[in-house]
């Protein structure tokens, strides 16, 4: 009898148990909250939970062959010009195992083999130390005949207590709008095929009945990457259940011919026990764990699109730099329209030269004045695409991710250049790293602004081959300027996902800055991003894309609550403005450290008109708190204010923020007390405050601090 042989990864509050007895891949037996699995007792585990049974329900590969009985979506399907073979995989050597103690995650590397099929499974399964699972696998062939990959994809099973879903939809400047559904027999599956990651991507995840921010059970997946991709639940009649993403192929897209191999983009799950904050954790304190993850305090970003589109004017920017400076703004980004040809958004893409008719002096006395002033200067590229009426595009008509034959129709007066082109590629990195080093650039706006429709390279399906361009070429970049740092927009929001947050330093939220709508777009990216990552700029009323108008005090909370910015004619605003976005920058920097280093916390407010959201620091000694009212309230009266996160034995002091909060007239009594309030967190968590007056004026908001003074007294 083979001995038994199980694997537990614990994290955080997360435990991966796998059987890796063999001799088909490994089998996941739970992935959820850890149950506190005791050594040595690895054979009754895995009797308890079902080893002898031949259903793959749980299997890394799950196949239906030999048995067992699996006929879910496959994990790996593919062929040789039209013929197949049933796999048969088999652990090829002991599954290697590095790491998978004291609940700090581990590392689980498997190779398995079928020679009658002729091909080689690696497949690299990692917790890290927040609890997060990522995993990938690496498809080698291994016959002498090419083998086309059709589908390649990573899953783990949930419970058969998971009741429903959440996931997201979306379009241009209303990003990541969420939808709930119960989780029924079958596949819900999300397939993205506009060549980028798209205006509803993030998390899908499924959950125990009425999971919210707070409490339930919740599991959720996400692939890192920027390209056409899945992702999937689905729930067999058997009640076998999982949860799987991966690179959503074309035909014939990935051929492999012996010894060639194919990777999976990583695939990323997380588990939490404690509702959708509980994951946001997770993810925001693994990202904030890599080594590339920005460790300089995020600074103040004015960007001039809304200020000026395409009417650039070297003095009127010198001049507007100069306002810039003055209250307090770190970062200063010339958006479109600084090269060729570009005085509309028809033309000029791809010929990345200073336009000589509007800067005759180049961009460098730009930039030297920005650094004078102690900001940073920033120019915005779209790289990956090209007008047709351009200097670009009339040369080089074949460096179009087209069939020269059959141009697909043209977007936005835009094709997509094919950054897998060498001639194109070579000529892109030359260009931008060229601009960096003779304009004194330290910041790029990356932008991508059209879908890619019949995406063709070489003859061949090219959705593939561009996301692994413009990876390489981000990387190229980087290397060749350490200290750069890259946004990542595609109109707006639409690549937001963490194959591009590898080699950029933050997205931009959403092409639409009313604070309104900004709200819940940086609710629901926040659940995937901390807010560091995730642009976040105070702009014009009224708003440039809704028309609504809205204070200055409500689009300065939205904005707090991200890496905050500005993005408005500043130049031109009444003084008492300037004043009180100046307040508001120097709040923000203040707050800087627990903004981006804390947990964000989300109460489940039962008054849906109103939101309440925060920070609270990993020590929960400080916090900040928004209540936020986005329409009328049906109740006269609005809901108490409960403040979740906070140390319940802990005495906080509690002060409204004025520079970030609405006029004090619709303050709380409690908030206009001569002597402060000093509460519990458990006060506060499970009881609340008094709301303010605002349910009957939307778009207000009331910013409150909370700082602990001592425990509270023993019953």
């Amino acid at each position: 009898m083979t001995e038994a042989k199980l694997v537990v990864l614990t994290a955080g509050e997360a435990a991966l148990a796998l059987d890796v007895t063999g001799p088909e891949p490994p089998r996941v037996l739970h992935w959820g909250a850890d149950p506190g699995f005791g050594a040595g007792d690895a054979a009754q585990v895995l009797d308890a939970m079902g080893r002898t049974s031949r259903h793959q329900g749980g299997s890394l590969m799950p196949s239906q062959g030999r048995g067992s009985g699996w006929f879910g979506r496959p994990t790996l399907a593919g062929h040789r010009d039209g013929r197949v073979r049933p796999l048969r995989f088999e652990l090829a050597e002991p599954v290697a195992v590095h790491g998978a103690r004291d609940g700090r995650g581990g590392t689980v590397h498997a190779r398995a083999l079928d020679p009658g099929a002729g091909l080689a499974l690696d497949t690299e399964l990692e917790m890290t130390e927040q609890g997060v699972v990522r995993m990938r696998h690496t498809l080698t062939n291994t016959a002498p005949q090419p083998y086309t990959v059709e589908a390649l994809a990573c899953v783990l099973p949930v419970p058969a207590h998971a009741a429903e879903l959440l996931d997201f939809t979306g379009r241009w400047a209303r990003e990541r709008s969420p939808q709930r559904a119960p989780l029924r027999h079958g596949v819900w599956s999300r397939e993205n095929r506009r060549g980028r990651t798209g205006f509803d991507a993030g998390l899908l995840l499924t959950g125990t009945e009425g999971f919210g921010f707070r409490h339930g059970e919740v599991w959720g997946v996400h692939p890192a990457w920027s390209g056409n991709h899945v992702q999937y639940a689905e729930r067999l009649a058997d009640g076998t259940t999982v949860l799987g993403a991966g690179e959503l192929l074309d035909a014939g897209e990935i051929r492999l011919a012996e010894g060639e191999f194919h990777r999976t983009p990583w695939v990323y799950f997380a588990t939490s026990g404690t509702g959708l904050d509980g994951i946001s954790r997770g993810f925001h304190a693994m990202l904030r764990a890599r080594p590339q993850h920005p460790t300089t305090a995020r600074p103040v970003t004015l960007n001039i699109w809304e200020a000026v589109y395409f009417d650039h004017d070297p003095e009127r920017l010198h001049a507007f730099a100069r306002t810039a400076a003055e209250v307090g703004v770190e970062r200063f980004v010339v958006d479109d329209g600084w090269f060729r040809h570009r005085r509309h958004d028809r033309a000029g893409l791809g010929d990345w030269y200073v336009d000589e008719k509007v800067w005759p002096d180049g961009l460098r006395p730009l930039a030297d004045h920005v650094h004078g002033l102690g900001m940073q200067f920033g120019l915005w590229f779209e790289p990956e695409m090209v007008n047709p009426d351009s200097d670009l595009a009339r040369a080089h008509p074949d460096w179009f991710l087209a069939d020269p034959e059959r141009l697909p129709y043209e977007q936005r007066s835009q094709h997509v250049l094919d950054v897998a082109h060498p001639d194109a590629h070579a000529y892109l990195l030359e260009r931008i790293s060229t601009l960096v080093g003779e304009v004194g650039i330290d910041y790029v706006k990356w932008d991508h602004n059209r879908d890619l429709a019949d995406a063709v390279h070489d003859g061949r399906p090219g959705v593939h081959a561009q996301t692994t361009a413009v990876y390489r070429l981000l990387d190229e970049l980087r290397a060749r300027h350490p200290g750069l740092e890259i946004e990542s927009c595609s109109s707006g929001g639409a690549r937001a996902d963490l194959g591009i947050l590898e080699r950029t330093d933050r997205i931009w939220g959403s092409d639409n800055i009313d604070p309104v709508e900004r709200q819940a777009i940086q609710r629901w990216t926040g659940l995937l991003l901390p807010y560091e990552l995730i642009g976040s700029h105070v702009g014009s009323s009224p708003a440039h894309i809704s028309h609504r108008d809205t204070t200055l005090a409500f689009r300065c909370a939205t904005a707090l609550f991200g890496h905050a910015g500005i993005e408005s004619d500043i130049s031109g605003w009444p003084q008492e403005d300037l004043a009180a976005l100046a307040a508001w920058i120097d709040a923000y920097k203040q707050l800087r450290p627990l903004l981006h280093g804390g947990d964000v916390v989300r109460t489940d407010h039962p008054d849906p008109a109103a939101w309440v959201h925060g920070v609270v620091s990993r020590d929960r000694a400080h916090a900040l708190f928004a209540y936020v009212q986005l329409e009328t309230s049906a109740a006269e009266n609005g809901a108490p204010v409960r403040l979740p996160g906070l140390e319940p034995g802990t005495r906080y002091t509690l002060r409204v923020r004025p520079e970030l909060s609405s006029p004090e007239p619709t303050w709380p009594a409690w908030a206009r007390r001569t002597a402060p309030l000093t509460l519990t967190g458990r006060y506060l968590a499970q009881v609340g405050l008094a709301a303010p007056g605002l349910a009957d004026r939307p778009g207000h908001a009331l910013v409150v601090e909370a700082l602990a003074v001592a425990p509270a007294p023993q019953e």
